[in-house]
């Protein structure tokens, strides 16, 4: 799964909904297919026999970049069908994630998509009879989708997606603890935007200034900076964003935050 994200993330910058629609079809398509499930996660079958599978069953249903992520999906080892299917859910929620963080030019269109997503939980976490319309399998995955988007409106069209998703295909969840994960997928996104900065003593408004500088030309793009003042810390600089730390085994990166530092 951490190969497929980090082969997605070079798409993200150009997503489009459309990116995230036909991921989220895939895995309608997978999900109502245990027999393909059962031949993706056949470890007797090689990953370019069941990639070419996958290509040759959606080729012309879906863009052609929807067709190589589940193709690369489908090319690796999977300890079970459910979890092929989990990770095809994740991606698609990721592209349409990016979407809006695009869209708002970074962690104001992350922000917006978690308040209405997070109001479509308060809305429906506190009102039982609507949880049960939404959960009523009589109801058609149409009309369930359109009776949560109506009691929700205004909200953007990532989050309308997200939410629409959610009720018509939770998956053996309720709409809002698969929504609940996808605001866990916002939050993990807005980390790139955050630099969690420790130092063995208090910066000036002028190191301050100069670490906001290298930081934001390091990750190209406009961080906000927490500071913590750690006397103990190895090294005089660690910086953390999402995932990634920088710390006293990345020299030459810390020399050059250092360097900017002292000016």
């Amino acid at each position: 799964m951490s190969a497929a994200q980090a082969a997605l993330e070079a798409k993200l910058p150009t997503a489009t909904l459309s990116l995230a629609e036909d991921l989220f079809g895939i895995l309608g398509i997978l999900d109502g297919n245990p027999g393909l499930l059962r031949a993706l996660t056949d470890p007797a079958r090689e990953g370019k026999d069941k990639a070419a599978l996958v290509s040759q069953l959606l080729a012309g249903k879906v863009s052609a970049n929807a067709v190589a992520i589940a193709a690369g999906l489908a090319s690796a080892r999977w300890g079970s069908a459910r979890d092929i299917v989990d990770a095809l859910e994740t991606l698609a929620a990721s592209v349409a994630i990016a979407v809006a963080e695009n869209q708002g030019l970074g962690p104001a269109g992350l922000e917006a998509l978690e308040a209405d997503l997070f109001r479509f939980n308060q809305v429906v976490g506190s009102n039982h009879e609507l949880q049960r319309a939404l959960d009523d399998s009589r109801a058609t995955a149409e009309a369930r989708s359109a009776l949560a988007l109506n009691v929700v409106p205004g909200i953007g069209e990532v989050a309308r997606l997200l939410v629409a998703q959610a009720v018509a295909a939770p998956r053996g969840l309720k709409p809002v603890a698969l929504v609940q994960r996808f605001l866990e997928l916002v939050a993990k996104r807005q980390q790139r935007w955050i630099a969690q900065v420790s130092v063995t003593r208090p910066l000036t408004a002028e190191q301050l200034h100069r670490l906001q500088a290298g930081l934001d030309n390091l990750y190209g793009r406009k961080l906000k900076i927490n500071v913590t003042v750690d006397p103990t810390l190895v090294g005089g600089v660690r910086v953390a964003v999402g995932d990634e730390v920088v710390d006293a085994t990345a020299a030459t990166r810390l020399a050059e935050l250092r360097r900017r530092l002292a000016g």
